[in-house]
């Protein structure tokens, strides 16, 4: 039976004889399937994940890394790294009672934090610290960076995310290993 990750892909049993067929060649359809299904996964991965977490697509793609299938090794990994993602990427604005940011579709208000120094009143300064939002949890120098709570590998086996990579394979997988069998086959 053929299963992808947990998911299992019904109709696959119909290519047994025909990758009987192909002998030596049939590795070489597989693998060209499972790599071009995979890349459309990571795509509706890459897409949802970032509605999911209002992350932008860039910083979504940079965590989501990729093993792509060989002819030896018919695996194709996704995987993604990481922590609690800092207030920083959630496009925080700055406010008189704190910092807000657009974390997993909603703005939420982070009281008595900041981004710059100064007052409202007198000008603000622009600090140094790479665009963070801090909370002051002492005196003058003891900073707190701020985290969302987001956990980018965490986000990505729940929710609308996983049905997406689900939906993809179970339609698209089937589909390009008749197309690479029928190409071998000359059909």
């Amino acid at each position: 039976m053929f299963r992808v990750g947990e998911v299992d892909v019904k109709g696959l049993q119909r290519f047994e004889n025909m990758l009987g067929a192909l002998g030596a060649e049939a590795p070489k359809a597989v693998n060209r399937a499972l790599n071009r299904t995979g890349d459309m996964a990571r795509t509706q991965v890459v897409r949802t994940l970032a509605r999911q977490t209002s992350l932008p697509q860039k910083t979504i793609r940079k965590a989501v890394k990729v093993k792509r299938s060989t002819w030896s090794d018919l695996n194709y990994t996704m995987s993604a790294a990481g922590g609690d993602v800092a207030l920083k990427y959630f496009k925080p604005r700055e406010t008189r009672r704190g910092v807000s940011a657009l974390v997993r579709g909603q703005r939420e208000l982070y009281e008595s934090t900041f981004l710059k120094g100064g007052s409202f009143s007198r000008g603000r300064v622009s600090l140094n610290m790479g665009g963070h939002v801090f909370l002051r949890v002492g005196n003058r120098t003891d900073l707190e960076k701020q985290k969302s709570g987001v956990v980018i590998p965490a986000e990505m086996v729940d929710g609308a995310t996983a049905e997406a990579f689900e939906r993809t394979v179970e339609v698209q997988l089937p589909r390009r290993l008749d197309h690479e069998i029928s190409r071998l086959l000359g059909l």
